[in-house]
């Protein structure tokens, strides 16, 4: 399971016309989206200004941990393109910036709601270890992290990182009992 966030949107999007938010968001939609896709990652919903991604849930894979890094990385290395489009586009004043998660496991799959309307969605201990993980970036001064157990599993499936995550061990995450080892991309 992956989460994006833009950092400081929330603040952003009270200083701006709805239809420049919209425009911000759908640029940022438009960057991440066939990287997610060419992956093999499906949008599970967006989020506002946030995504939740899964990998291995709606399609099978063999290899869903390092389908999800590969992605994460990939995202992180073009977000310099989307800031420079955002900056094009007369968002000059603020500097954007994505905070990324991924945490793998079990999750349930299933269609919930009711006759008027069911959509497809993941649940579970995963999800939200990997929503609070999201969180966590700000406490790190991180981009993007993952529980070391993910990173190893995806190093297993055939991930050779491209960037240089550290590993930051013995961490207390808000909402997390116990502490994790966390691989971290800043």
């Amino acid at each position: 399971i992956m989460f994006l966030d833009i950092r400081g949107f929330t603040r952003l999007a009270m200083t701006m016309p709805p239809e420049r938010l919209v425009a911000l968001l759908t640029s940022f939609h438009r960057q991440v989206v066939p990287i997610v896709r060419g992956r093999g990652g499906v949008i599970d919903k967006f989020l506002g200004d946030g995504v939740m991604i899964t990998f291995g849930a709606s399609r099978p894979s063999t290899r869903p941990a390092a389908d999800a890094l590969h992605a994460l990385e990939e995202i992180l290395a073009s977000i310099g393109a989307w800031q420079a489009e955002a900056k094009r586009n007369g968002f000059s004043t603020m500097k954007l910036s994505v905070n990324g998660s991924v945490a793998s496991g079990r999750v349930v799959f299933a269609a919930l709601g009711d006759v008027h309307r069911l959509e497809y969605t993941v649940i579970g201990d995963t999800v939200n270890l990997a929503a609070k993980l999201e969180k966590h970036n700000k406490a790190e001064g991180t981009l993007a992290l993952t529980p070391a157990a993910t990173f190893t599993l995806a190093c297993e499936q055939g991930f050779d990182p491209a960037l240089a995550p550290q590993l930051h061990k013995s961490v207390a995450v808000a909402g997390i009992e116990g502490e994790l080892d966390l691989v971290c991309w800043t």
